[in-house]
């Protein structure tokens, strides 16, 4: 046999490794295009629920004003049993939900949607078990607002803000039961604690949602930090792209491009997530130089499969969104039922190594409890079988011994 005649063989046993997900992608695709036909409805709906125009629906502060935050507004707009309004209203009363307008056209109409499941209250919530501050974020502050827990960047929790309350979000806690910025004194005194700690380099602006600021006081921070020579990089955490994408208009995107090198994070958890409009986003983020990296959270029923992270990692990287980290869901109080098992985790993680480009391959971490920081979790690929002898596996489970220097 020769060469042409082996790579052909290879190239036909590589192409049936993609057939089962090839499979899948197109039902995901097709049924996408459904999804974007009721998308359409609902939000013609909401419209008129509302008595909006196209122009105010385009308009974030519009979308705010109008987020769905009560159990009687919730229920005129999508379907829920009686089961689930009692629930919902008694749930409601611990931890209060919002959803704007837009994300809320893009739930579907089965239990299982995972955008209902990421967006509407569920008695599951009410569980009493896991933590209230699983990252002790508490007994890492410092000064101000501020999360230290590495030696060179830390956070700046600036407001408590979203425009969707995630139900499996990490701070819970903090929803309290008003919209709240950080008070502008105490972001002053986190600033000043960073411009006595020059070993600080880099610094996130998180919350809640960062870019639920306004233009101003978004820029009043960002200039204080460049003025800091020692910090060299900002980060923003935002889901905005995600559940405002109108949130990213021309004037936020032309400030931000003034203070580059900004690093935006966002969290897209679901291919029905990525929309016209959140690719809009993406693109002018993008256009103006301004790197988004993607987070997710491993949710369990949502996202913990090995087609479905493919098919979303993939589809980010089409719109400029690099997957950068894929967390392992925390154990917060009420969020139990989202929790995945970490063998599916891993096994998510194996399926990717060769199956796709390392491009569409987030790092698969884990944060570690009482604020130790991140702990990136890997499938089994080395083994040391001897003084300066390891056995290495490949993504096709293949081993070969290497002999080390």
């Amino acid at each position: 046999m020769n060469s042409r005649e082996i790579s052909l063989k290879r190239a036909q046993e590589l192409k049936k490794y993609t057939e089962d997900y090839q499979k899948f992608k197109e039902e995901q695709i097709r049924k996408k295009s459904q999804i974007k036909e009721s998308a359409n409805l609902k939000k013609q709906a909401l419209l008129k629920f509302f008595n909006a125009n196209l122009s105010e629906w385009d308009d974030y502060k519009w979308q705010m004003k109008n987020r769905i935050d009560d159990v009687d507004t919730l229920n005129k707009l999508i379907k829920l049993t009686r089961i689930e309004y009692t629930d919902i209203r008694k749930l409601s009363e611990k931890y209060r939900f919002s959803i704007s307008p837009y994300y809320l056209s893009l739930i579907g109409d089965q239990d299982n949607d995972p955008i209902k499941l990421m967006s509407v209250p569920s008695p599951m919530e009410l569980n009493e078990t896991g933590e209230k501050d699983p990252m002790n974020e508490e007994k890492t502050n410092p000064a101000g607002s501020i999360t230290r827990r590495y030696p060179d960047r830390l956070i700046i929790n600036v407001t408590n803000v979203c425009a969707m309350y995630c139900r499996h979000c990490q701070r819970k806690r903090n929803f309290k039961d008003h919209d709240e910025h950080t008070n502008p004194n105490i972001i002053q005194e986190s600033i000043e604690y960073i411009e006595q700690n020059n070993e600080i380099r880099d610094v996130l602006l998180t919350g809640g949602d960062a870019l639920l600021l306004s233009d101003n006081q978004l820029e009043n921070i960002l200039k204080k930090l460049r003025a800091i020579n020692h910090v060299e990089i900002i980060r923003i955490g935002t889901r905005t792209p995600v559940t405002l994408p109108q949130r990213i208009t021309k004037d936020l995107v032309s400030m931000l491009s003034r203070y580059s090198p900004i690093y935006l994070n966002t969290q897209f958890n679901h291919y029905n997530e990525i929309t016209l409009e959140a690719a809009k986003a993406t693109s002018m983020l993008s256009k103006s130089g301004i790197i988004i990296g993607n987070q997710s959270v491993l949710l369990k029923g949502i996202n913990d499969d090995k087609f479905t992270m493919t098919l979303l990692n993939q589809s980010l990287l089409k719109i400029n969104v690099r997957p950068y980290y894929l967390f392992h869901c925390k154990n917060v109080i009420g969020i139990e039922h989202f929790i995945p098992s970490l063998k599916k985790g891993i096994e998510i993680m194996d399926f990717l190594r060769g199956n796709t480009s390392g491009l569409a391959i987030p790092t698969y971490i884990m944060n570690a409890p009482k604020g130790l920081g991140k702990v990136p979790i890997l499938p089994d690929y080395i083994k040391k079988i001897a003084e300066n002898k390891y056995d290495i596996r490949t993504w096709e489970n293949k081993h070969f011994i290497y002999n080390d220097k």
